[in-house]
């Protein structure tokens, strides 16, 4: 089980306009940033709709905590 703040700080530095939903494109710039520049938009894309529960096309902390704890 992941450390719950941790987790949440981890979802703050990946949601860049603070809005509190993590897109494809915010995805895609993190994993950029931290060296991964192989991730286009398409599999940012996939990488959200498989761990996006309601199909909003974007996560939330609460999304993001559930896949944590798969």
């Amino acid at each position: 089980m992941a450390d719950i703040e941790e987790a949440r700080k981890q979802f703050q530095r990946i949601d860049a306009d603070g809005d509190g939903f993590i897109t494809a494109a915010e995805f895609k710039s993190a994993l950029a940033q931290q060296g991964d520049w192989n991730v286009t938009e398409t599999v940012a894309e996939a990488v959200i709709k498989s761990r996006d529960l309601n199909g909003d096309k974007v996560l939330s902390f609460d999304e993001f905590w559930a896949y944590l704890n798969k």
